[in-house]
């Protein structure tokens, strides 16, 4: 059972890391940098910002991933992801997935890339659209830990 207690303590403390960090990138980093509060150069102020917590939001995300795995496999809560009431249990893997995807993948092979090239030629085009992605990313974050806490004591909309 003390396994059990440890992965979901470092699963909540990880995914307050994760989903933190969107929410403080999304409601006051990118604000800023928008604004040009970090200087004329808001490509190297990014830059400076995510070359910082990149590898904490991978860490994150993996410890996270992990975490819940092992919650899963200890508690036996496949059947879960056959119930309806359990969409929270989806929208985990789901939004882990998602940003696995991201972290991961897209944004070291293509996006780091494609986004220097973009937030050059056309900085306010590039920083408003990495905003708005970052708002859609914090709100299914936040609907997602939502329904996990809510599911997870009993609440469930279905």
């Amino acid at each position: 059972m003390n396994e059990l207690a440890i992965a979901r303590a470092l699963h909540v403390i990880e995914v307050v890391i994760w989903i933190g960090g969107v929410s403080m990138a999304t409601t006051a980093a990118l604000p800023a940098l928008r604004c040009g509060v970090f200087g004329a150069d808001r490509l190297a102020a990014f830059q400076a910002f995510e070359r910082r917590f990149v590898w904490q939001a991978r860490g994150a995300v993996v410890l996270v991933g992990l975490s819940g795995l092992v919650m899963v496999m200890k508690m036996d809560l496949w059947a879960r992801f056959a119930e309806p009431g359990f969409w929270w249990m989806h929208a985990m893997v789901g939004l882990w997935l998602v940003f696995a995807i991201v972290l991961f993948i897209a944004e070291p092979l293509v996006l780091h890339r494609c986004f220097n090239v973009w937030a050059k030629r056309d900085p306010d085009a590039a920083f408003a659209a990495l905003h708005r992605a970052h708002i859609v990313l914090l709100v299914l974050g936040l609907v997602t830990v939502f329904g996990a806490v809510a599911g997870s004591h009993g609440w469930s909309p279905v």
